[in-house]
């Protein structure tokens, strides 16, 4: 008896230590995956502080600190007028394809009419094609209409996406129908539930997608490269492929634009993590 009772004394606390030892290495294996993802970033931070000598050097730290680097970039090469370009398109794009997004979606995932569904299968195809393959396309018709080195040329063709749509309505698909059908007995039409009871709901899935967005036009490489020529409308990321071809050698210089450039986005996603976090708990996504 005594035996037995030493025997599940010994066994309760290893049974204990499992869980926690499982989550150590966890903790330890998201640390590690952390610090792999972060190395590259804290890389091109430390050496736009190098200078042309040292940048190469392999060192994380710099030897000789210098802020010459980001006075170069923004006195040789309008690389403010770069960072206007991108933030006013990427805003702009934001902006209007959440509005009709939200709209979109809501429609497709509360309305009925006829073919509804065969819409939203139209637009979900959408996802199976990739951007290379409708880029001569677009190109042709945003030709025809005139839009080339414009900014509606930028910004237009960049409005629509279904992934956006396709999260929206899957999300206004898990909201409670007794909210929209308690305004629409008060009076309320479509609009005023929309405007009034949906998008409010809406804040965290719209906060994550406004970041998504902002991002990829942010980062908008190929078709500004395409639709633009004019030199006043050159974006961030084609400001800095044209600096390294111009400046091959100097990587300091480069490193230090690219800096400049991953920091608004760096400031965004930890002023909006909450939000990110919220949108992927209430959307259903894991």
């Amino acid at each position: 008896m005594a035996s037995d009772t030493t025997a599940a004394r010994s066994t309760t606390p290893a049974g204990r230590r499992r869980p926690l030892s499982s989550r150590t290495g966890l903790t330890v294996l998201a640390v590690v995956v952390s610090l792999i993802s972060l190395f590259p970033v804290l890389w091109m931070l430390t050496s736009s502080f190098k200078t042309r000598e040292t940048v190469t050097d392999g060192k994380l730290i710099p030897t000789d600190f210098t802020f010459d680097n980001f006075v170069y970039v923004f006195t040789e090469v309008p690389f403010a007028r770069y960072l206007w370009n991108s933030f006013f398109t990427s805003a702009v794009i934001t902006v209007v394809a959440l509005f009709f997004h939200s709209m979109a979606a809501y429609a497709l995932a509360r309305l009925r009419f006829p073919g509804r569904e065969k819409v939203f299968g139209a637009i979900f195809a959408t996802l199976l094609v990739t951007a290379p393959v409708v880029l001569i396309p677009l190109f042709l018709v945003v030709r025809e209409l005139g839009m080339l080195d414009s900014y509606a040329g930028l910004i237009i063709p960049a409005i629509f996406n279904a992934f956006g749509i396709f999260l929206l309505r899957q999300f206004y698909l898990g909201l409670p129908k007794e909210l929209e059908e308690a305004a629409v007995i008060d009076g309320c039409g479509h609009w005023r539930v929309y405007w009034n009871i949906v998008l409010p709901m809406s804040r965290p899935i719209l906060s994550a997608l406004a970041i998504f967005f902002f991002l990829a036009n942010w980062n908008a490489f190929v078709w500004p490269l395409v639709a633009t020529s004019d030199q006043d409308l050159t974006v961030v990321q084609l400001g800095i492929a044209s600096f390294q071809t111009q400046y091959t050698s100097n990587w300091n210089y480069i490193l230090a634009a690219a800096t400049i450039a991953a920091l608004p986005m760096l400031i965004l996603f930890f002023a909006f993590q909450r939000q990110i976090v919220e949108s992927v708990k209430t959307s259903g996504l894991k």
